[in-house]
């Protein structure tokens, strides 16, 4: 997908994004962020705290050492679905343990983000967050107490799937950067069958790939693996969504209080600081249409005029929108999952957008959400 790194701040909704959830689904809101950058790198911004670039560096590090490849970290259904952990505390973990880790974190409801087999962060504050919930140390590491307790588990974490005509049919394109030119667009839809079967399967198109050598992926009837994410156990009603700044997390809370799920987040800068405090959520809008508006961004190119951004998954908000009471503020999707948990957004909370749609499942009109450092 296009590098869009901002989260937009939406200046106005349209009155139907004011209406109870259940009244939102299909409808056009208008957005109207303060900040854009339309197709830039995913990065953090200059503003950000090195602590953002570090994470990314390290991310970007572990992902690449992942991709590496050998016989020890084959990636064969067989391989993952069978893999352990070292016998050695201070040994790394192979790719195929942390491809099955990642998968069993996703049906458990502690997203790691984009499945891609490396040990980055999102993957550790999945486990801390999953280490927490059933009260096990929390290191963020891969120890055998936590290991054993994701495997219980027993859902191969690789299947295989036929790839279906709706996943290869399209239409296919590429988007542009600039907003004038995907406004004459009729949707931001996904520009490759590779990138739709990525989100499908909340996998990096890399990975799909190396679990697939020789495989055609645009082929309607091939036989591919990919990660086992779909069938898990459907949330419960949340009561409240925490968001915490410093963890760059989502949770999720049932009505009791007790966890029931937690997303890596980007959310806030120096220039459009996370909102601290008490809200709620207003209702939620699917597919939305994005309203650009110029004057409300900083970084705007000089010249830019307003536009009508049509949705998709390549919209700039993703496939959904969650308003909240806080003006101007949504929890929404992504055109880059990748970057989710790893650089700061523009003010809002950006999500995958596979995270963003199970989140729209448990929460509704009224459900409280804290915003916290």
């Amino acid at each position: 997908m296009k590098h869009l790194t901002f989260c937009m701040i939406a200046a106005g909704l349209a009155s139907a994004a004011l209406a109870p959830a259940a009244a939102l689904a299909g409808k056009t809101i208008t957005l109207q962020p303060a900040q854009a950058a339309a197709g830039t790198p995913a990065a953090a911004p200059a503003s950000a705290p090195a602590a953002a670039n570090s994470a990314a560096a390290a991310d970007a590090k572990a992902s690449a050492g992942a991709s590496a490849g050998s016989a020890a970290n084959a990636l064969t259904p067989e391989a993952v679905n069978a893999a352990t952990l070292p016998a050695t505390a201070d040994a790394k973990a192979s790719t195929a343990a942390v491809v099955r880790v990642q998968v069993l974190l996703d049906r458990a409801h502690f997203s790691p983000g984009e499945i891609d087999g490396a040990m980055g962060s999102n993957v550790k504050r999945a486990i801390t967050g999953f280490q927490r919930k059933h009260g096990l140390k929390e290191t963020g590491m891969l120890d055998a107490e936590t290991f054993a307790k994701l495997t219980a588990d027993k859902t191969p974490a690789l299947t295989t799937y036929t790839i279906a005509q709706a996943d290869v049919a399209g239409p296919f394109t590429s988007i542009p950067e600039d907003m004038a030119e995907k406004a004459k667009l009729e949707a931001l839809g996904y520009t490759s069958a590779l990138e739709a079967l990525g989100e499908k399967f909340h996998a990096s198109p890399k990975l799909l790939q190396r679990l697939n050598p020789g495989k055609d992926l645009t082929r309607a009837g091939e036989q591919i693996v990919v990660p086992n994410v779909e069938g898990s156990e459907p949330l419960p009603k949340a009561g409240k969504i925490v968001i915490d700044k410093t963890d760059r997390t989502l949770t999720l809370l049932d009505t009791a209080g007790k966890v029931i799920a937690q997303y890596p987040s980007s959310s806030g800068t120096e220039n459009d600081p996370l909102p601290i405090g008490t809200w709620k959520v207003n209702g939620i809008s699917k597919n939305p249409v994005f309203h650009y508006n110029p004057k409300l961004f900083w970084d705007a190119e000089p010249g830019d005029k307003k536009a009508k951004i049509p949705p998709g998954p390549n919209n700039p908000v993703g496939v959904a929108w969650i308003d909240l009471s806080k003006p101007h503020y949504g929890i929404h999707g992504t055109p880059v999952p990748a970057s989710i948990g790893k650089t700061q957004s523009h003010g809002c909370i950006r999500l995958t957008n596979w995270d963003v749609t199970a989140v729209t499942t448990s929460v509704s009109a009224g459900t409280e959400v804290v915003m916290q450092e």
